[in-house]
């Protein structure tokens, strides 16, 4: 049986040693020309469609079931926790945003799908991170009997995804962090909106 996972050792990490992330040391002039700094990371592998990620809000029809979405459970070492997020992943050196999020949804899920919508490219820590991403939206129609997909996972994912329809999201997430999940910042918006959509307007 796996073990659970777990942060062993903290320390500083050497330039020389990073393959994903640099440190940025940003000259900048403000609104009254003086000169300032400010400190950021940045992504090493953005490529040439200039956006570094995407995240795939997925809509699951079903002749018999209301319309649901997938969420993705895995543990991220930076903040020590099992995250709830929207499938996501890098963007490869000559992809584009859309077949990346057409990609990462299948290996991820094991579901295939249409891609609907494709957001601007959107930032989410500017104050910290150069990271941009994209946010699909990816329609899976199923039919009567069709079986649970297969995930393709690589080696070393270890990927949980939950199907939960659209009427139970917020609550879900809500649950999730009552345990100690960490929910992800974008995911969460998403499904807050939607909430609020429903129940203030």
């Amino acid at each position: 049986m796996p073990s659970a996972p777990k942060v062993t050792n903290v320390e500083p990490l050497p330039a020389s040693e990073a393959k994903w992330i640099e440190f940025q040391k940003i000259s900048w002039s403000d609104q009254e020309g003086k000169g300032r700094i400010w400190e950021a990371a940045a992504r090493k592998t953005r490529g040439q469609s200039g956006v570094d990620a995407v995240a795939i809000s997925t809509i699951i029809r079903h002749p018999s079931r209301p319309p649901s979405t997938i969420i993705i459970l895995q543990y991220r070492p930076p903040v020590d926790a099992i995250c709830v997020e929207f499938p996501a992943g890098l963007i490869d050196a000559k992809e584009t945003p859309s077949e990346a999020s057409v990609r990462e949804l299948h290996e991820e899920t094991g579901y295939k799908g249409k891609l609907t919508y494709i957001s601007p490219t959107i930032v989410s820590d500017p104050g910290m991170i150069t990271a941009n991403m994209q946010l699909a939206t990816v329609e899976v129609n199923l039919k009567e009997g069709d079986k649970e997909p297969e995930q393709a996972l690589e080696d070393g994912e270890y990927i949980e995804r939950v199907i939960v329809p659209l009427d139970e999201l917020f609550q879900r997430l809500e649950k999730y962090s009552e345990e100690g999940k960490r929910v992800d910042a974008r995911l969460w918006h998403w499904a807050a909106g939607l909430h609020f959509a429903k129940t203030m307007l």
